[in-house]
């Protein structure tokens, strides 16, 4: 298999911490429908698992080391985020910030959950956070509203977010695909 024949390395990052967090299970559910597609090898980047500083130092980590080396290694990218007060998690906000030029020309899509906007306000202002960052965000995401969106277990049980999985993969194959084929060739700088 050539290089650019490969399957595609998919970071799916798992953005809450808190306890009884609904994004472990939702993380799963996609990663399911993810494993199904035959364009891609899963790395799952839960959060709760990573010991990031709580704050930005001078010099990186060992932490900071092994997480940029993930994002680096990484062809594209899913969020699994909650809506907080109307926006994403503040872990989920310094797991970003902790490297910067490993997000460079790769794509991002959302996996989105929460109550009545079902994540949605969280993912723009995610849009902004990444255009800065030169990542291309996917327009297709999937969206879950807790209320009804999801089983006793935390499973997610709507068949339009499945649907929505699905569409949302096929874009980020084309996009990691088109941007990774276009990193080998020419190096992105910004």
């Amino acid at each position: 298999m050539t290089g650019t024949d490969r399957p595609l390395r998919l970071a799916v990052l798992v953005g809450s911490t808190r306890e009884g967090r609904a994004g472990a299970p939702i993380a799963r559910w996609f990663v399911t429908h993810a494993d199904q597609h035959a364009g891609f090898e899963i790395d799952v980047l839960d959060l709760l698992d990573v010991p990031l500083p709580t704050r930005l130092l001078d010099s990186a980590t060992p932490e900071q080391e092994a997480w940029a080396e993930r994002i680096a290694r990484a062809d594209a990218f899913v969020l699994v985020t909650p809506e907080y007060n109307h926006s994403f998690p503040a872990p989920l906000k310094q797991a970003i910030d902790c490297v910067h030029h490993e997000w460079f020309a790769k794509p991002v899509g959302f996996v989105s959950y929460g109550g009545v906007a079902r994540g949605l306000r969280a993912v723009e202002q995610l849009r902004l956070v990444f255009s800065e960052l030169h990542a291309v965000t996917i327009r297709d995401g999937v969206c879950i509203g807790l209320d009804d969106g999801v089983d006793g277990t935390g499973w997610v049980c709507d068949p339009a977010a499945g649907r929505a999985a699905k569409v949302l993969l096929d874009r980020l194959e084309w996009w990691g695909r088109a941007l990774r084929s276009a990193r080998a060739e020419r190096p992105y700088d910004a």
